[in-house]
Formats: C-alpha cells, structure tokens, sequence
C-alpha cells in the first residue's frame, strides 16, 4: 500500500492562482459551478443566523442544487453533437432561474395564500409544471432511470387513479389540484425532503467533504490497519473498521465503498482473500455505514423530520444496531478466516503505513462534532463549526499542513454532492404529496394488515420484502421515504413504537443496497475490486445476512434503541450483542474447527430465535442457552480433540 503524504503548504498566493487556473481551464461549466457552489455554501452559512421563510430559502436551494447539477453533470447524447446538448443544459438552466424567479416574485402571494381556496393561475401551473419537469431530469442524472419510473408511476395514478380497480381507485386530481399540492405548498417538492436538505444535510455533507478533503478518511483506514491487520483475517477486519469509520462521517454506501475500497479491495486479495469475496466485504461494511452515528445518511435525518425529533436523539438510538452490525460481521469474518486459513498482515506489511502519531490530531473534526450534538447544540450548527476546525485543526502540525488546493477541493465537492442528494430527495416529495392526498398511504397500510390477517411477525416480514423491492436500484433514502409513507403506518397499527417502526424500513432499505439483483454499493465494490458482479452481490448479501434480522429485535425492545432506563439499555444492548454473536458462530462455520451442517443449522437456528424473541422472554432464554451450550461444547471437544493429537513429550 503507497504511504500517504501530506502536501506542504507552499506560498498561499501562488498557490491559489495555479488552483484556480487550473479550475478555469479544465472546463468551464466547472468553473461556473465552482462561483456558484461557493455562493451556495454562503448562502446556507447565512440561513443558520437569519432564516428565512420557507417558501423562499427551499426554491433558492433547489433551484441552486439543479443549476450545479447540469453543469457538473452536462447531458450526453451519442446521437447529438457536443453543442447541442450544452444548448439543451443551457435552456435547463435559463428554466430553474426562470422558476427560481417566479417563487421570489410571487413569495407574498404564496405565503399568504389559502390551500384549495385561493386561485390557481395559469402561470402557476406553468411553472410548477416546469418545476417537475426539472426535477424529473434532474433525478436522472444524479441516480438514474429506476426513481425517474417511480415518480411517473405516481404523477400516472395522480391523473389517472379513478381507473383503477379495488382500493387502489381514487377519483384523481385536475391539473390545478395536482399543480397546488406538488409545487405551491410545502406539503409537495418543497416539503419535508427539501426542508431537511436545506436545514441538515448540506451541513453534513459540507463536514463531510471538508474532512476527507484533510486527510481524515485515509487517517481511518491506516488506523483500521494498525489495529486489525496482524488478528486472523486481519485486512478484512481493518476494511470493516475503516468503512465503519469512514461511513459514520460520509453516510453514502457507494460513496463509501469508492473511496475506501480502492484501498482495501486489493489489500485483502493480497493476502488471500478471493477477489469477490473482498469486494462484498467492502460492499457490505460500506453498506453498514449508513447505520453507523453521526452521521447516518440522508434517511436518517429525514427521519428525524419525520418523527419530529433531534437528530441527536436518532443517532444515538442507530448507535447499538449499528455495533451489534459490525461486531457481527467482525465476528463472521474472523471465523471465516480461520476456516479458510486466510492469513494476517506481515509486520512489513504493516510498517509501510505511515505514522500515526503525527496526524492523530486529525480525529478532532469528528470528536468535535459528536461533542457539539450530544452537548445539544443543533446539528447544522455542529456540523458547520466540525467544518471550520477542520480548516484550522491540520496546522497544529507542520506535516499535516494544507493548502488552497484542498480547501478548494472541498468547496468544490461539498455543493455538487449536495445537489446529487437535494435534487432527488425533493422529487420524491411528488410521491409523498400524491400518496398522503389520495390517502394511498393508509389504504396500503388496512391492505397490508388484511393479507398479514394481523400477525405482527407476517406483517413485519412483508414490510421487510417491499424495502427491499423498493432499494433495487434506488438510493436509500429514497427507499426509505416510500417505504415510510407506506409501510411504517401498518407496522404502527400493529401496536410498535414509531421510532421502531421507522428504523425497522430504514434499516432492511440499507441493506437493500447489497440485495441482489441490483445491489448499488456490491456493484460499485465489483468494479473497483475488478470482480465479478453477481459473485461479489451474492458474497455481500450471504454476510449481510449475519445481521439481517437485527430490526427485529428492536421492533420487541426498544432498549436497543437506546430508549427507557439505563439498565434496561445496557440489558438490551449485551442481549443483542450474545444473541448477533450466535448467529455469527453459525454463518461463519468455526469453533475452534470447522463446523458441519449438523452443527451450524441448530446453532443458527437458536441464534435466529434469541436475535428476533423479545429480550427476557422465555424462548430468548432457551434459544440463547441451548444455541451458546451446543457452541461450548463443540468447542472444547475441539480442542481436547487437538490437544489429545499432540505427540507426548515423555515419549
């Protein structure tokens, strides 16, 4: 592995004409986007001392995030010449300033406005029907032609729903209604999805750029190495920690597993593991990162909106499922390792790290952000001062200075990642604004409660198939959104928390992202590990499933979630944690040799049990003794097995 090295700081001004040079050469529709990224960023920081209603600061943030995302991401059509598709992202643009203006000159009328009484003009339907238009394209380009179908499946049933046979039928919206409650309201784009754009995720995804723009990221994985690479599977278990690492600060399973597999991939393969095999390690830790605090992804903090909760309290109820996730999988893989003879990292190896010690200053951003959200300051103001330490805290040592280069990096990434999520994320408040008005979202739920005939358990495993379903080929918060509108009321019926029942969809709609057929974050791994795609999906999805039934446990105790008395928690917290580790010691096929079928089906199916069964409860207890006595056993015929094999010294 190459070592990392810091760049020096050479003279501020000449560094930053040859940065921005170089910025206005390569292309400049970047150039432009870079202006206005800036001017983005400066935007947001001011919204955080004067806030301003929301049918102003959304538009302006929408119509920003759309401008970057043509120009970043310009169309491309083999069948047209390279002109006439800037002309086309030209028009793209001249139409978001042209909607950008029409919300700011008719701020007033809208604000004060009575939904479904006041007027709707010709005008409005223009531009709202512009608006969509933009959004629809938008979402292509930063995730593709999956959510694109999606929102016209449901612009489709807003028209058309009196078609429809059964309890799908409606009697659909005119194109005024329709027109009122997607675009001129803050129930429809510029609802809820927007406002967490706005007020949470630009924040993050600024800290997040400003971090790995520092060096913060390859911190973490030279930090995994150090600790884990000479343990038994020892690459594989430094790319768990270092995606753990990595994904509690980026909070994107693809972005994740791009930049830390590049590392990690052909680390494992060097030293044994099989390429697929390393690939669907990364996937899946990656994957696990959206769970991990404190930052949990984009759903995460619209869940918080959601649920009308700090963010603070969300991620500090990810924080147990999350460890019992990677502990799992740590455990999973150290017996894989054993059983396949996977071997350590040599001290060489590890010696070509770079030195720790002299950047460990650089766990201060994340540390100050944690600080800040459990001090109770809010979590755009903690996240905007963790972005501003990270511009001062590399200077504390001379080896760790940055440049201009770097800061202008950042301010280069931060808005165009924040686009690719703020663009998709308002399109989907289409379906929430046309799912809550149709009353689709509590017809689904009596639906899904009538063929479950009320068990909790069947209604719990058919919300876990639809997210699933839903995550083929979507991004998570996407998946997570439609699966809240639609299947969070039905689990709520049943009599489950609603925080619960949030985490339970959020969490089966992370690991979506490794469920095959289409599994985002396996076939990002796959193409950075050169590996095949199906054995790299199908190699991630068999280790997802060593926690795949965690949301269970929290469904029937919410001490998981960090929620009731300490004792309670820390009961909770060790009863998932044994419980997780059972079912480890079945997938991973090892104890202290490896283990038949005979074996690891009675193991797992008591680990299955004691993971799903209410903490404290009767079967829990039986499941857990039975599955961790049989363990024990076969574990020390084994090694009296070995012992009994040595030659005897006396001989």
């Amino acid at each position: 592995m190459a070592a990392f090295v810091w760049p020096s700081l050479p003279d501020a001004t000449c560094e930053m004409e040859e940065t921005m040079r170089a910025v206005l050469s390569r292309n400049p529709a970047h150039a432009l986007a870079f202006v206005i990224g800036a001017a983005f960023i400066a935007f947001q920081v001011w919204l955080l001392f004067d806030a301003q209603q929301p049918l102003l600061e959304r538009p302006v943030h929408l119509t920003a995030a759309l401008i970057l995302l043509f120009l970043y991401k310009p169309l491309k059509i083999e069948a047209f010449p390279r002109w006439f598709c800037a002309v086309i992202d030209g028009a793209l643009i001249l139409c978001a300033i042209a909607v950008l203006g029409y919300y700011i000159t008719g701020f007033e009328r809208l604000t004060t406005r009575m939904e479904n009484v006041s007027p709707i003009f010709v005008t409005d339907m223009v531009f709202g029907g512009l608006m969509v238009l933009l959004l629809l394209e938008g979402s292509r380009r930063a995730v593709g032609m999956i959510l694109v179908w999606v929102l016209l499946v449901f612009i489709a049933y807003a028209f058309w729903g009196d078609i429809l046979p059964g309890w799908l039928q409606f009697r659909g919206f005119g194109i005024e209604a329709a027109t009122e409650i997607t675009t001129m309201t803050t129930a429809g784009v510029l609802g809820i999805t927007t406002s967490t754009s706005v007020s949470f995720i630009f924040y993050f995804i600024l800290f997040g750029a400003f971090y790995a723009a520092v060096g913060g990221g390859q911190l973490f994985i030279d930090l995994a190495i150090r600790a884990a690479g000479r343990a038994t599977g020892g690459t594989a278990k430094a790319a768990i920690i270092g995606s753990s690492l990595m994904g509690s600060i980026s909070g994107s399973a693809v972005a994740n597993v791009v930049s830390t597999g590049v590392f990690t991939i052909p680390l494992m393969k060097k030293t044994g593991v099989p390429d697929h095999r390393a690939a669907g390690i990364e996937a899946i830790a990656s994957t696990g990162g959206q769970l991990m605090p404190p930052i949990m992804g984009v759903a995460a903090f619209i869940m918080a909106e959601l649920l009308g909760m700090p963010y603070a309290q969300i991620a500090l109820a990810g924080l147990i499922p999350a460890v019992a996730f990677y502990l799992a999988l740590l455990l999973v893989v150290d017996l894989t390792a054993r059983r396949d003879g996977v071997r350590a990292m040599s001290a060489a190896e590890i010696a070509d790290i770079p030195a720790l010690l002299p950047r460990l200053h650089l766990i201060v951003p994340p540390l100050l952000l944690i600080g800040l959200l459990v001090s109770g300051y809010s979590a755009s103001y903690s996240a905007v001062l963790a972005s501003l330490s990270c511009l001062v805290v590399p200077f504390l040592r001379r080896s760790t200075w940055i440049g201009r280069k770097e800061i202008v990096e950042a301010l280069r990434e931060a808005p165009r990642q924040a686009a690719e999520v703020a663009v998709p994320i308002a399109a989907i408040g289409i379906i929430i604004a046309v799912a809550v008005q149709s009353n689709l979202a509590l017809k689904f739920a009596g639906s899904l409660l009538t063929l479950s005939e009320g068990s909790i358990y069947l209604s719990l495993m058919l919300a876990m198939v639809g997210c699933i379903i839903m995550g083929m080929g979507l991004p998570t918060v996407a998946a997570y959104i439609i699966g809240a509108v639609l299947f969070v009321p039905a689990i709520q019926d049943l009599g489950i928390e609603p925080l619960a029942a949030h985490f339970f969809i959020f969490y089966y709609c992370v690991l979506s992202m490794v469920t095959p057929p289409v599994a985002l974050a396996s076939f990002a791994a796959a193409a950075v590990g050169q590996a095949s795609t199906v054995r790299t999906s199908l190699s991630a999805f068999g280790l997802s499933l060593v926690a795949f039934f965690v949301p269970f446990a929290f469904v029937f105790d919410t001490g998981v979630l960090a929620q009731g008395s300490l004792a309670r928690i820390m009961f909770s917290a060790l009863s998932l944690l044994v419980s997780t580790a059972l079912w480890a010691v079945a997938f991973g096929g090892w104890a202290g040799r490896p283990l038949g079928w005979s074996t690891r089906l009675p193991i797992g199916f008591a680990g299955l049990i004691a993971v799903i069964a209410p903490s404290g409860s009767t079967p829990w207890l039986v499941a857990l003794c039975s599955g961790w006595a049989l363990t024990i056993v076969v574990a020390l015929l084994s090694r009296r097995s070995r012992s009994g094999a040595l030659p005897n010294p006396a001989e």
